[in-house]
């Protein structure tokens, strides 16, 4: 079976306490060959690390504080991520960012919290996986600002405008792409056919924003192959080359490839 790799899966979310080793075996069965979890906060780690151990080189973890997360104590959170930065290796930082949806009042850190976090994947190497709710313009510009040759990684559910897809690919980062996809009005799939496949991931974001048939449902990593259906659909291109190159465009990005 063709491969398929979830960039951006929330696997430690209460959602799937009930049915975790289901969900698993489905993902599996679906032809999904790894699961990457972005972190949240400080409380989010703890599970997050225990998939890993249940499924060691299955639920992979990255690690980083979540823009919705940012309140008072960020600082707090952030300096214990730092700490266990230094004691074990996570593949990527995330997922962070910002998030002007929501709630503004903490908005000035989420800057701070960000710029922070851009300089631990430069340091260490690694991606960033930046989530960026009706913050994609900001974005954008705190990753120019920081970009020195080393900054590489996700927009994570991207949404944005041709020229946004162009300047996030100027940059060096991929695109991740994901249930939104399939939405009637979801205003990518136009997008998608101009988009270098190279620069293409994909993602669940589980368990959120599940794919049509499934909208308004619980979402979960079985489910990526709608959401790869979807791409060879609307790119004109055969769904086993999508998941080639995507799953290929995962691993070099992580570091895995070969």
């Amino acid at each position: 079976m063709t491969e398929l790799i979830d960039t951006h899966c929330h696997l430690y979310s209460d959602d799937f306490k009930e049915d975790i080793a289901a969900v698993i075996a489905r993902s599996r069965a679906n032809g999904v060959k790894s699961i990457y979890m972005p972190n949240i906060d400080q409380s989010s780690i703890g599970g997050m690390l225990a998939l890993e151990k249940s499924y060691p080189g299955y639920c992979i973890p990255m690690l980083g504080l979540h823009p919705v997360y940012v309140k008072e104590d960020f600082e707090k959170q952030l300096t214990a991520m730092e700490k266990l930065l230094t004691e074990r290796r996570f593949v990527a930082i995330g997922e962070t960012g910002l998030d002007f949806y929501w709630d503004t009042q903490f908005s000035e850190q989420q800057f701070i919290a960000l710029a922070r976090q851009m300089e631990w994947a430069k340091n260490l190497g690694i991606p960033i996986i930046l989530h960026c709710r009706k913050s994609l313009e900001e974005t954008i510009h705190e990753v120019k600002q920081s970009q020195d040759g080393r900054l590489k990684g996700i927009f994570h559910c991207f949404s944005g405008s041709a020229d946004q897809a162009r300047q996030v690919i100027d940059l060096g980062f991929h695109l991740g792409i994901g249930g939104v996809l399939t939405f009637k009005n979801g205003g990518i799939d136009q997008l998608v056919k101009t988009i270098d496949p190279r620069r293409l991931v994909l993602e669940t974001d589980a368990p959120y924003l599940a794919p049509v048939p499934h909208r308004g449902k619980r979402n979960e990593p079985g489910y990526l192959k709608l959401v790869a259906e979807k791409l060879s659909e609307v790119t004109e291109t055969p769904w086993e080359q999508v998941a080639e190159n995507t799953t290929r465009n995962a691993e070099e990005l992580f570091g895995v490839a070969g």
